[in-house]
């Protein structure tokens, strides 16, 4: 079984034999048919710290062909077509096959290709957990109520535009710094979309009521002061990227607004009693991706996995100016 990893931070991926034991437990063991980067494919290189011996395997976006399944398994079976994240404590995507936790796994959409489906994953579970898990969205209760989406032209916020209007049909306030990017957010269905250079003074502007809630999906210490002061009071303040500096708190007090952080990798890494929701989630996204309530949000397809297109990928998704998603298919005989 052949795979593309990581030896050091700064190396480029090296192609290599990656023995697979059978899947034991509740594994699988997916044949990969095509892949998705994401940041966090960078990030986890980029906390590499010394050179490896055996290199390290990064991606958590895939889509594929369950081959074999270990002996606990009850909710996915051998030949079923699936989509899924995986977990960041395990060996990742860039590879041929890869053993999965079935109960990270959903039934891939029968409406789209092996790349559309594997766009999805990451983005729709780091989205849907955001608004309804952390955030504590509901559906027919906070029906009208607004929120802001930082960064909402990537493929997280791709994702979240589409949930908060078709799920929880919220007011979605959605940013973009460029021509092409506010269009992307208006054609998912956004209802205002501001530049979030100018972020405090360009929601000012629209004359509507404070967000009730607010998924940060840019640089956390960059956004910390305004999306606190923008935050209705008993809101909610949702952030995704890793900070690096100490804030405060205390200024949320009088209005009882709340913090809390999106980690989709938190169920499986932990095995929470929960951990069942992500196949479970995967699976209403297939079915909303199939009757045409979601749109997939694959934008580009630079070609097979080698390791030209993984530094190409990696450099797209670095420049900051990606719009949906990029995919890569198979590795090559």
């Amino acid at each position: 079984m052949k795979a593309f990893g990581f030896n050091t931070a700064t190396a480029e991926a090296t192609l290599f034999d990656n023995d697979l034991a059978a899947p034991q437990g509740r594994d699988l063991l997916i044949a990969i048919e095509a892949i998705a980067v994401n940041p966090v494919d960078i990030k986890v290189k980029s906390s590499i710290n010394s050179t490896l011996d055996k290199p390290k395997i990064v991606g958590y976006d895939a889509a594929g062909t369950v081959i074999a399944a270990g002996p606990d398994c009850e909710l996915v079976k051998v030949g079923d077509k699936v989509f899924y994240a995986g977990d960041v404590s395990r060996d990742g995507c860039y590879a041929s096959h890869q053993l999965v936790d079935e109960r990270i796994v959903g039934f891939a959409p029968r409406t789209l290709s092996a790349p559309e489906a594997a766009a999805m994953p990451l983005t729709s579970i780091t989205a849907w957990e955001a608004l309804f898990s952390r955030m504590r969205i509901h559906p027919n209760l906070d029906k009208g109520k607004t929120l802001l989406i930082i960064g909402a032209a990537g493929g997280v916020g791709s994702i979240a535009i589409q949930l908060a209007k078709q799920i929880a049909e919220l007011n979605v306030v959605a940013t973009a710094s460029r021509k092409e990017s506010a269009d992307w957010c208006r054609e998912l269905g956004a209802d205002h979309v501001i530049n979030h250079h100018s972020l405090s003074e360009e929601y000012a502007q629209l004359s509507i009521n404070a967000p009730d809630y607010i998924l940060c999906l840019n640089d956390t210490d960059s956004y910390y002061d305004a999306v606190t002061d923008l935050i209705a009071p008993q809101g909610m303040i949702c952030f995704v990227v890793t900070s690096q500096q100490n804030h405060n708190i205390e200024k949320l007090k009088t209005k009882s607004a709340g913090i809390v952080w999106e980690f989709m990798f938190t169920r499986p890494m932990y095995k929470t009693r929960d951990i069942t929701a992500q196949h479970q989630l995967l699976n209403r996204i297939a079915e909303m991706l199939d009757s045409k309530k979601l749109q997939c949000t694959l934008k580009q397809i630079l070609g097979p996995i080698t390791a030209d297109n993984i530094r190409q990928a990696h450099e797209r998704l670095l420049s900051g100016k990606t719009i949906g998603k990029i995919a890569l298919t198979a590795i090559e005989n």
